[in-house]
């Protein structure tokens, strides 16, 4: 499962999960050790950004 950091906010990481030939994409925010999840979606690739795991 790869997570990425995205290119337009550090704070904010990709988590990836491959679902039936699609990913899951939940898109979270981390500010001062705490974090939440601002979205998450079905998509057809991965976007690009720093692979952090």
């Amino acid at each position: 499962m790869p997570i990425r950091r995205s290119t337009k906010d550090p704070a904010v990481y990709l988590y990836y999960r491959q679902e039936d030939g699609r990913f899951c994409c939940v898109v979270a925010k981390h500010l001062n050790g705490d974090g939440f999840i601002v979205t998450a979606y079905l998509t057809d690739k991965i976007k690009a950004g720093e692979v952090v795991v």
